[in-house]
């Protein structure tokens, strides 16, 4: 007898009538036999549109930790302290890169040193187009206005009367959601690409490096579902759907920045203005509105042939062999942290519901120490940071050159994005008021620049060194130290 036979036997003959295990099976069955089948596939062929990184992954490495590899898990341990008398050994603890100034950052376990920093850190800034002029009112159909209207009506009022817009750089501080752009950095990988057919690499594309931004958005109605479901499918259940952003780690050449319609404009951080690579044609219009940003949105790049000397509290190039620069960072090319100083001004910050605990990563340093006690970094002038436990042979050398003077972009939690209106802020300036050249400003970290052996003989290019998580830290001379402003 049939399962529908039987179903259909039985008292009065009736569907109804027949034992409810075998009504569920009836119909159950089937769909989980068509399960069975559906499952498997989609786990090994996942129907999720494929990413600029999985292109990537073919041919490139992407450089940084996970965070179960990151060397700042336990940034809250004791032993970080180092020797209470202050003759501990401090060492490098974690590295971290900032390719994008003010999106995500990059924890690394070595890098390359430049003339303007740690290499990758910085190379980019979003900037936003301010005008002089109101922006145009005439509304469209949804009561927006068109961006081709807002460029011709700029464009108008500029053949008028001269120049009347200008670029200036954003970060955190007007626009927190930059908090959530993900950066990766895909660097070459030789041994991927022996594997590969010489037919299958494009040409130029294996060779460079490559940064891909990539931000939170889910499109309306179906597309946005879908979107979301193969989100979920692709890096589990908490991923949410990104658009992607893909732009050259190296600078372009003549060719390709005018095969891709890149141009340069003037763009202005803090009081220096710069003339850098904008590429923001390259930007989805969603980033600015996922941003918030009312204006124009762009992308610029540092010409390494462009950049900023840095004066103030750095060494001369009498002293140093070299002048020193910085592309996109805000004044020197690199900040230096201790955990034993974040641990101690952590406890003095007011805790509530949105503040439980910072996190280093608010303060976005490059290099974060260890081994000595809080503050005493702030004694340093010059350093030197020799192989100890790391796998590198040279040394590397920096002048110590002055505290970093703290704006309110730590206020904003990098985990969200979201600002807190007065922590860590408020109490930076109560606590860390403490150099005479910035006063009622909050202080914590140190500015330093990279010094190199015979600099005054090579070209900028030609200087370079390394450092590695595990370098000891040689305190060459102590000082005091007096911010210089802007």
């Amino acid at each position: 007898m049939t399962a529908a036979e039987t179903l259909s036997s039985g008292p009065g003959g009736s569907l109804a009538q027949a034992d409810p295990s075998l009504y569920a099976a009836f119909f159950l069955l089937p769909i989980i036999t068509v399960l069975g089948f559906i499952i498997p596939f989609l786990y090994l062929f996942p129907p999720v549109p494929a990413t600029k990184a999985d292109a990537l992954e073919r041919t490139h490495t992407r450089l940084g930790l996970t965070e179960e590899e990151s060397n700042l898990r336990d940034q809250f341990a004791a032993r970080h302290h180092g020797d209470s008398s202050g003759h501990g050994k401090p060492k490098v603890q974690a590295l971290c890169i900032y390719p994008v100034k003010s999106c995500k950052g990059i924890e690394i376990t070595r890098s390359r040193v430049l003339p303007s920093g740690l290499e990758f850190d910085r190379l980019y800034t979003f900037a936003q187009l301010r005008s002089k002029f109101p922006l145009p009112a005439n509304p469209t159909e949804g009561g927006a206005v068109k961006e081709e209207e807002k460029k011709a009506d700029m464009a108008d009022k500029a053949d008028k009367g001269g120049e009347i817009h200008s670029w200036e750089f954003i970060t955190q501080r007007q626009f927190g959601l930059l908090a959530n752009v993900k950066v990766d950095v895909w660097v070459p990988d030789p041994a991927k690409q022996k594997t590969r057919p010489a037919e299958a690499q494009s040409e130029g594309w294996d060779e460079e490096a490559w940064i891909v931004l990539r931000f939170p958005w889910r499109d309306a109605g179906l597309r946005g579902f879908l979107s979301l479901v193969a989100a979920k499918i692709a890096r589990g259940w908490d991923a949410v759907p990104e658009k992607e952003v893909l732009v050259p780690a190296g600078f372009p050449s003549e060719a390709d920045i005018k095969a891709r319609g890149y141009k340069y404009e003037e763009v202005r951080i803090w009081r220096d203005t710069v003339e850098a690579l904008n590429l923001g044609r390259e930007l989805p219009e969603e980033l600015r509105f996922y941003l918030g940003v009312s204006n124009p949105l762009g992308l610029f790049m540092i010409d390494p042939g462009r950049q900023r000397d840095v004066y103030r509290c750095a060494p001369r190039r009498e002293q140093a062999g070299y002048q020193p620069i910085v592309g996109f960072q805000d004044a020197y090319p690199l900040h230096l942290m201790s955990l034993s100083s974040f641990q101690d001004f952590d406890s003095m910050v007011a805790k509530d519901e949105d503040i439980k605990r910072l996190d280093i990563s608010r303060f976005r340093a490059n290099i974060i120490t260890s081994g000595v006690p809080a503050y005493e970094e702030e004694k340093w002038k010059s350093i030197r940071l020799n192989p100890g436990s790391s796998s590198l042979s040279n040394v590397a050398d920096f002048h110590v050159s002055c505290r970093t003077v703290r704006c309110k972009l730590p206020n904003v939690d990098p985990a969200t994005g979201m600002r807190h209106p007065a922590e860590p802020d408020r109490s930076l300036r109560k606590h860390r008021n403490v150099d005479a050249g910035a006063p009622l400003l909050g202080c914590l970290g140190m500015q330093m620049c990279p010094l190199f052996e015979d600099a005054e003989d090579a070209q900028s290019e030609d200087l370079r060194t390394w450092v590695e998580v595990g370098m000891d830290i040689d305190v060459l001379a102590q000082g005091e130290h007096l911010y210089i402003k802007q």
